[in-house]
């Protein structure tokens, strides 16, 4: 961090008065924003890898050579790894739409002009922004081709379709893979030279950030390298979590094509439309592989909810395409798609606007478990929660669902109440102690690492189909502490998966229960 204050002080001869770190994305990037004493704000960035900056750094001196809508960048460390850039602001096209997406693809006519202005932009910088750019400087490679695919497919093979177990012939598989990738990276039909374009990779609405009127702004394209203009066209409208709804998602491909023809000649638009739906279909099982293992294996939470959109885009890939010519592939993945804990998935009205879910998890047990073993308590159900507080003067709580316990917290480090005549004879649940314990502070920090724990362990348990798990917290007298902390786990759960928890003050002989709802994503 102080290196990147030096090199602040370098390039603007005093240093900041204020440095604020900004929340993270998917990267091993961390970025900071930086304020002057007039108010005046630039974005730093720390990164590991050289070559990664590096990339960001020559692709971003090249767009702006070119005029292209992208920070500047206005200083940059010897080696690379650190460097700052103009900063476009907070706002994001993916914060800026997010009214529409949240009403299942309704988006309104404000929101649906942002996403016109940003499809119109992207040929842009992607014919524009490849002339004259040498891709040897693109990172982790130069171009897209048939082995850059054939990982790609791979990488949903090992990483989703096997954690399935789901029967297929693995060198059928393998020999669709290869016409797959041999079409995405060849097309004869067509003179027109899509392979010479700058395939930014990672267009989405995350990556666009928006001017107050609204013109987009691009980042995070470090990843780009020369491929198909294709590519990011269905990247960014086949984005499992957007829901837009076909009529919008048709408007917005007739914008691309559109705005294309004012950069290069266009392939007619039956060709163009039966190109793009092979990097759709690319696209969709790209992203299930990276949903299957930044989801099931790293068990992060927006992953996992990407699965039921993502399957419910490649089921209507399937019904709507006849052009495919990968039989085998193309069985796989209707089988795929047939699979009980996929059939779940049901959309609401005539396209996805919501899903219902039971089961997202297509493992029988974590990668990491070894077999499945199952217990008669973990027969397929609902998960129930119980969470009780209890004084451990009296012993921690019994399970009586026969499995034994769960986790048991002590919250006996934190400052007591109790100790105070005003709160002796009222309880956690009692306004006075709950200010008391939240202007203290100390409970807030302990209660943030049981969420994330408990969170981790809830959604295991409702992937693996088991009904019960048990929260206990502990303090002294069982009145405060305790009460508090099983109070605000109880309703944090019920909050977060609306699933059935069921909470006992055991000294205080308080029960409650907090009614399942029906758990849409």
């Amino acid at each position: 961090m102080q290196k990147l204050i030096d090199l602040y002080r370098q390039w603007k001869g005093a240093e900041p008065a204020n440095v604020h770190q900004l929340a993270g994305a998917g990267s091993n990037r961390s970025y900071f924003r930086l304020t002057d004493q007039d108010g005046q704000t630039v974005i730093g960035v720390i990164g590991t890898s050289r070559d990664e900056n590096h990339a960001f750094i020559y692709l971003t001196e090249h767009f702006s050579r070119r005029k292209l809508p992208v920070p500047e960048v206005l200083a940059a460390s010897d080696d690379e790894l650190r460097y700052l850039q103009t900063d476009l602001g907070s706002v994001s096209l993916f914060d800026a739409v997010r009214g529409g997406r949240e009403a299942g693809g309704r988006y309104t006519l404000k929101e649906q002009e942002l996403l016109r202005k940003t499809i119109r932009e992207l040929p842009n910088i992607q014919i524009r922004g490849a002339r004259g750019l040498d891709f040897s400087n693109c990172y982790p490679q130069a171009e897209f081709n048939v082995d850059s695919v054939l990982f790609d497919l791979n990488y949903f093979k090992y990483c989703f379709l096997k954690a399935t177990e789901l029967d297929f012939h693995e060198l059928k598989l393998e020999a669709d893979f290869r016409l797959f990738a041999k079409d995405l990276t060849t097309d004869t039909d067509n003179p027109v030279p899509e392979m010479e374009c700058f395939l930014y990779r990672d267009f989405q609405a995350r990556n666009v950030m928006l001017d107050p009127e609204g013109n987009p702004r691009f980042i995070d394209y470090q990843g780009g390298r020369k491929g198909p203009y294709y590519y990011d066209l269905a990247s960014f409208l086949w984005q499992a979590s957007a829901k837009y709804p076909h009529k919008l998602r048709r408007e917005l491909v007739y914008e691309y094509y559109n705005s294309l023809k004012n950069y290069i000649e266009v392939p007619p638009a039956r060709h163009f439309a039966n190109r793009l739906s092979l990097f759709v279909l690319f696209r969709t099982l790209q992203v299930l592989g990276a949903y299957g293992f930044r989801g099931y294996y790293e068990q992060k939470k927006h992953f996992i909810e990407s699965i039921p959109p993502a399957i419910h885009n490649l089921r209507e890939l399937l019904a709507s395409s006849s052009q495919f010519h990968y039989p085998y592939l193309m069985d796989v993945l209707r089988q795929l798609t047939e699979l009980p804990q996929y059939a779940q998935i049901e959309t609401i009205g005539s396209r996805a606007d919501g899903y219902k879910i039971t089961d997202l998890n297509p493992y029988k047990a974590h990668p990491q478990d070894g077999p499945a073993t199952f217990s008669k308590y973990d027969a397929q159900g609902p998960l129930v929660v119980r969470v009780f507080s209890f004084s451990f003067t009296k012993g921690i709580p019994e399970d009586e669902s026969g499995n034994g316990g769960g986790y048991v917290f002590d919250c006996r480090s934190t400052h007591n109440p109790g100790r105070y005549e005003p709160y002796k004879k009222l309880t956690g649940l009692d306004e006075p102690v709950i200010r008391f314990l939240e202007d203290d502070g100390e409970i807030l920090t302990f209660l943030d690492s049981v969420y994330k724990l408990a969170d981790a362990h809830v959604r295991r348990y409702i992937q693996r189909g088991f009904t019960s798990l048990m929260f206990c917290f502990g303090c002294t007298g069982g009145q405060h502490r305790s009460v508090y902390s099983a109070q605000h786990l109880a309703e944090h759960i019920h909050e977060k998966f609306g699933i059935e928890v069921r909470i006992c003050h055991r000294e205080q002989h308080i029960t409650q229960t907090l009614e399942a709802r029906q758990h849409e994503v």
